[in-house]
C-alpha cells in the first residue's frame, strides 16, 4: 500500500469522501489516506493527525516526498485537537476500535461544527460508533462490510440528520448492534462475520458458566445470551434454539 494504491478497506474509506472536501484524517499513520485523495484531485485540502512520534514522521515525510505539502499538513496531536473549529467538512477515522472512534468524536464535539460527514472504518465494537451517533443527532446513511487479508471490517457514513431514521424498520437494538444498512443486505460476509462472533460468544458463555457462581457473572452470561438471540434472529440459522436453551434469565 502507498498513496498510489491503497488497501481495499482504506479505498472503501475515501470513496465516501465527498469532492472538493477539506478532511481531517484522524490516527492517518503514513498519510497515505488524504495523499490518495490530494493526488487524484478528490480534496481541496486535507490534514493527517497523529498522536504518535513515529507515524507522524512517517506521515510527513511521504507528504514532503509527493509534494503535497500545500495541500496537507501533517499534525501532531490526540484525536481532533489536532483541528481547529471550521478547518474540516469531513473526518476519517479508519482502523481502530469503535469505542476509541467513539470517545474521540466525544471529545472533540466542539470541532464537529463544520463537519457535514464522517466516514468511520472500526476494526471492532461498532456498535459504540452507532451508538454515539444516535446520541449525538448525527444519522447514519450507508454502511460496507468487507473482507481484507482474513479480517472484516466495517465502514460507517454518517451526516448530521435524524439520527434515529436508519433503525425505523428495523428493531433499534438488533440495528446498533450488526448495522441497519448491512442488515437489509445480509451479504456473505456480513453472515461470515456474526457466526464468527457467535462461536466467540458461546465460548465465552461456556466459561461463565465454569466460573464461580456472582451477580456479575450472571449479567455477563445475560449480556451474551441477549447478543446471541439477536444475531440468531437475524441469521435465522440452524442454531435458532441455542440461546432459549440456554436462557438465564
Amino acid at each position: 500500500m502507498n498513496t498510489d494504491k491503497l488497501s481495499v478497506r482504506l479505498e472503501t474509506v475515501a470513496k465516501y469522501v465527498p469532492l472538493d472536501s477539506r478532511i481531517a484524517d484522524i490516527g492517518s499513520d503514513h498519510a497515505y489516506l488524504p495523499s490518495y485523495l490530494a493526488k487524484n484531485g478528490r480534496i481541496s485540502y486535507g490534514i493527517a493527525g497523529e498522536v504518535a512520534k513515529g507515524p507522524y514522521q512517517s506521515a510527513e515525510k511521504n507528504v514532503m516526498a509527493e509534494g503535497l505539502t500545500e495541500v496537507i499538513s501533517v499534525r501532531m496531536g490526540d484525536g481532533l485537537e489536532v483541528i481547529q473549529p471550521g478547518e474540516a467538512d469531513c473526518i476519517t477515522i479508519a482502523g481502530m476500535g469503535g469505542s476509541l472512534i467513539a470517545s474521540i468524536l466525544e471529545n472533540g464535539k466542539e470541532k464537529l461544527a463544520s463537519v457535514r460527514r464522517l466516514v468511520l472504518q472500526p476494526n471492532i465494537n461498532a456498535i459504540a460508533i452507532r451508538q454515539w451517533l444516535v446520541d449525538n443527532d448525527w444519522e447514519l446513511i450507508g454502511e460496507e462490510i468487507l473482507e481484507e487479508d482474513n479480517k472484516i471490517y466495517e465502514i460507517l457514513v454518517a451526516e448530521k440528520g435524524d439520527p434515529l431514521k436508519p433503525y425505523r424498520d428495523v428493531p433499534i437494538e438488533t440495528g446498533l448492534l450488526v448495522g441497519p444498512f448491512l442488515l437489509q443486505g445480509k451479504e456473505q460476509t456480513f453472515k461470515k462475520k456474526w457466526f464468527l462472533e457467535m462461536k466467540n460468544w458461546k465460548r465465552i458463555y461456556e466459561q461463565l458458566e465454569s466460573a464461580a457462581p456472582s451477580v456479575e457473572t450472571e449479567q455477563k452470561k445475560q449480556e451474551v445470551v441477549k447478543k446471541i438471540s439477536l444475531v440468531e434472529e437475524v441469521l435465522d440459522n440452524e442454531e435458532s434454539q441455542w440461546s432459549s436453551n440456554h436462557s438465564t434469565f
